[in-house]
């Protein structure tokens, strides 16, 4: 009896060692799973740190910054810009309406007289022909740019008298002393303010046709040369 004892003491001494070796395994072979599947994001993140396209990513990111390092080039521009512009001023001389007589009534038309200048010296001058005033006008305006001249000026009237001519028409041209202004007609006085003078004599002889008045103003002022260039010229001879 005594023996039957002893072996179930030591069996039952024996089970529960047992069980807590069992229960040693199982958490030894549980935990390196864990440990293995939290260890593969941070390897992942790792390597995606290491990778080479951050590398590029970050480059990227530095390129808006040295592009915006350079806001003087972008100032520059518009400098330029208004120093190569030329402000060209438009004067409507004459605007005359046009009927023409088909069956069934009238067609009107528009022919408009434009003087275009810079105020330094160039003038021209255009017709335009269209059915509505602002289409001729726009019309006369191109041409007028396209046919500009050069004037030669003394301070701030011509350098000599001339006078010009056109059909029946003649416009006489003096120069001035300062603060005389410009005394002139419609026409003319669109063309010298054009121009820029601020001190002219002028008179109109023969018609008061805006269209030969213009014409024979230009007559003139093509035939004006530098009075200093000639004195220039008799010096060197």
């Amino acid at each position: 009896m005594t023996k039957k004892i002893d072996t179930e003491e030591k069996v039952a001494e024996a089970s529960p060692k047992k069980e807590e070796a069992v229960k040693e395994e199982a958490v030894k072979t549980e935990a390196p799973e864990v440990s293995k599947t939290e260890e593969a994001p941070k390897a992942q993140a790792a390597t995606d740190s290491d990778s080479p396209k951050d590398t590029k990513t970050k480059g990227k990111d530095k390129k808006p910054q040295e592009v915006k390092v350079k806001p003087a080039q972008m100032k520059e521009q518009p400098v330029v810009a208004e120093e190569e512009e030329i402000k060209v001023v438009d004067r409507v001389v004459h605007i005359s309406r046009v009927a023409k007589v088909v069956k069934g009534g009238r067609r009107f038309s528009f022919s408009a007289l434009v003087v275009s200048g810079n105020g330094q010296g160039e003038v021209g001058y255009g017709l335009g022909k269209a059915n509505e005033v602002p289409d001729a006008i726009r019309k006369g305006s191109e041409k007028a740019r396209k046919t500009m001249i050069q004037v030669p000026l003394k301070e701030r009237t011509i350098p000599h008298d001339v006078m010009g001519r056109y059909g029946a028409g003649r416009v006489v041209m003096k120069k001035a002393s300062p603060g005389t202004g410009v005394i002139a007609g419609g026409a003319v006085r669109a063309v010298f303010e054009s121009i820029g003078v601020h001190d002219i004599l002028t008179k109109c002889i023969g018609t008061s046709n805006p269209h030969n008045v213009v014409r024979a103003t230009f007559n003139g002022l093509e035939q004006l040369q530098d009075t200093g260039e000639k004195t220039e010229s008799q010096m060197t001879l």
